[in-house]
């Protein structure tokens, strides 16, 4: 690769996401061999001979050192092999090929519900600053994000599933089953971008170029979508951009209280089975989320505003 190509601001963004996804990988495997438990008893169970224990231990690879079992993870994962589940030997890369697509629709539905939500109350809310609009849409917000998902989660199923019967209680049977987990992981999203949209429009909506739309004869909505809106995104952008991440690690919760099955369900029944690869894949895969959304969100910057140069 050449100097030249290396001082490209994109090129070092890819570069810098390399240390990043290391420290990811070290992390994640060791943080996952600190879980109390041992995955040969929870196989074997309490009966199990000592030999047969030892024979497992030694075709699971738990015989070796940590190091080792690091370097042998490394070697799987640069060839796009993520082993195989230690329950129930089917392939780690045929279960994150089944369960992630689930989850990126639930993470994209609740994103788009939260923006139809938190984007016009936030607008309502700076254009009628301190009236009682802009009061209730505080107190909405605050009143959502106020609502962890362990909680709101069965509340939005005993009333809208069990005593309305509008909505599937839980599962994927039907293609309603995913409303009530996504209006979930939206609410707590919606409060924040209300907020957020808020604070950035009454910090633009005083600025010089405002006033010179409004001399200028443009209509109301024309100065609040053309400019005011677009000068206001960069601000609203970084947090649907994290965001976004938090509702990868959030369906951990949602996915398991409404029975979805994605990869933060799949995250937990690991957990609980002591199933090491599986747990270090979805793990991986929810960190590469993080850093791949937030150099999308670089991108989207420059877009956005084109006074922002990626450095």
């Amino acid at each position: 690769m050449k100097s030249a190509d290396i001082k490209n601001p994109m090129i070092k963004r890819f570069l810098g996401i390399i240390p990043v996804v290391f420290g990811v990988l070290i992390l994640t495997f060791l943080l996952v061999h600190l879980i109390p438990g041992d995955p040969v008893e929870v196989m074997l169970g309490e009966s199990a001979t000592s030999a047969d224990r030892t024979q497992l231990r030694a075709e699971l690879g738990l015989n070796h050192s940590l190091p080792a079992q690091f370097v042998s993870y490394l070697g799987k994962l640069s060839v796009g092999d993520f082993g195989q589940s230690i329950h129930t030997k089917t392939p780690i890369s045929s279960l994150l090929a089944e369960r992630l697509p689930n989850t990126a629709k639930l993470a994209l539905l609740a994103l788009m519900i939260a923006i139809a939500i938190g984007l016009p109350l936030g607008v309502i809310a700076a254009l009628n600053a301190d009236n009682w609009l802009d009061k209730t849409a505080t107190v909405f917000s605050l009143t959502l994000s106020a609502m962890p998902h362990f909680w709101l989660g069965p509340l939005m199923m005993m009333v809208f599933a069990l005593w309305l019967g509008w909505l599937p209680v839980s599962g994927m049977e039907s293609a309603t089953s995913i409303i009530l987990p996504a209006l979930t992981l939206a609410f707590g999203l919606a409060a924040i971008l209300t907020r957020m949209t808020r604070a950035s429009l009454l910090e633009v909506l005083h600025e010089d170029f405002v006033r010179t739309a409004h001399s200028k004869g443009l209509t109301e909505y024309t100065v609040i979508i053309r400019h005011v809106l677009r000068a206001a995104l960069l601000p609203i952008i970084t947090v649907l951009g994290l965001q976004l991440g938090s509702l990868l690690a959030g369906a951990v919760i949602t996915e398991t209280v409404f029975s979805w099955d994605g990869v933060g369900r799949l995250l937990v029944e690991s957990i609980e089975k002591r199933d090491y690869p599986v747990t270090q894949a979805c793990v991986l895969v929810v960190a590469l989320s993080y850093v791949v959304i937030n150099l999308f969100t670089d991108l989207i910057y420059t877009q956005a505003d084109p006074r922002v140069k990626l450095v």
